[in-house]
């Protein structure tokens, strides 16, 4: 009998609940695809033995504290996040200074340490992602990016290794992040076969630009606001710079330089963009065929269609149709 590899993961108040019981339960059929000297030892680390409540308002027993748990010798720190809404409903990621001084003890006590949707944010604080490319959830990828300018950060893979420090994207993501550990400790067959009985992928064909919303997050001027919604209006039309220029009272260039200014893009890339976006509504909800969006987002042909998804989403949108399509479409 070998021994268990012993996988901690770090629980505290408004942890995302997801984020602590997703992979205990894909390391759970790891241990039934394999035999017990291949299997893991999964536990959860609080500050106290206290009941710790979740986000989702569940409350989760602790099996250790975090002072026990920086005695045993951990080979996988597992390291969930938590966030706060603002009144606005933007997103943002809580970082404690205690939790962080706890991740930083306990990662020196780790082989491998795991970030799983904002705990990257924790793993940041704590000096571990210094130097390196990691990812977040895409709502919080901006708030890394500029609380710590030393990271490399990247909103769109699932998942990120460097060495023996992994982030993960997205809440569902640690699963996974667990099936990429599991495959990197066991190898792919048994990755798979537990992958099977999740009935997931094993590995996801694209990333998380998939399921942002990044028209959502911009705050603009009353200028800008106004030909955004221009361009909503009549998204079908050969929109183009002369156009939007005629519309604002400006020239071509100077429209050019408000949206790099406030968007941070050119209006032929926000254009596109808001196409992509429109056309991903209509494939989740609708059976209308590629043809009619593609001239319904102003795409005009199903080949300019698929082009853009490809650079903007990595996808075909036949492929994203048949992932993301809802059962109650019309």
């Amino acid at each position: 009998m070998g021994t268990r590899r012993l996988v901690v993961i770090v629980l505290f108040k408004d942890v995302d609940l997801l984020d602590v019981t997703g992979p205990p339960e894909v390391f759970s059929l790891a241990r039934r695809e394999t035999d017990d000297a291949a299997g893991y030892e999964v536990v959860l680390a609080a500050e106290s033995l206290d009941p710790v409540t979740t986000g989702a308002g569940v409350r989760i027993l602790p099996d250790l504290t975090f002072r026990q748990a920086a005695e045993r010798n951990i080979d996988t720190l597992i390291v969930p996040g938590s966030v706060e809404v603002d009144g606005e409903r933007r997103v943002h990621a809580i970082v404690d200074p205690e939790l962080v001084g706890w991740v930083k003890v306990l990662a020196g006590r780790t082989r491998r340490v795991t970030s799983v949707c904002v705990g990257a944010h924790l793993l940041a604080a704590a000096g571990l992602l210094d130097g390196k490319r990691a990812t977040t959830h895409w709502s919080t990828a901006q708030q890394l990016a500029a609380d710590h300018p030393e990271i490399e950060v990247d909103a769109d893979p699932i998942f990120i290794r460097e060495g023996d420090v992994w982030t993960g994207a997205g809440i569902s993501a640690c699963l996974d992040l667990s099936l990429a550990l599991i495959a990197d400790d066991l190898g792919e067959a048994v990755a798979l076969r537990v992958a099977r009985q999740l009935v997931m992928y094993l590995k996801r064909q694209s990333g998380q630009s998939q399921f942002s919303v990044p028209l959502e997050q911009i705050s603009t001027t009353r200028r800008i606001e106004d030909l955004r919604h221009h361009i909503m209006r009549n998204i079908d039309l050969p929109l183009t710079v002369v156009d939007l220029a005629a519309h604002a009272h400006v020239s071509d260039r100077h429209l050019t330089r408000i949206f790099k200014a406030e968007l941070g893009m050119t209006p032929h890339a926000y254009i596109e963009s808001v196409r992509v976006e429109k056309a991903r509504n209509d494939l989740e909800s609708s059976d209308a065929t590629l043809e009619r969006i593609a001239s319904a987002c102003g795409f005009g042909t199903t080949d300019t269609l698929v082009r853009a998804f490809r650079r903007r989403l990595n996808t075909t949108p036949t492929e994203y149709r048949s992932r993301f399509r809802s059962s109650y479409a019309v």
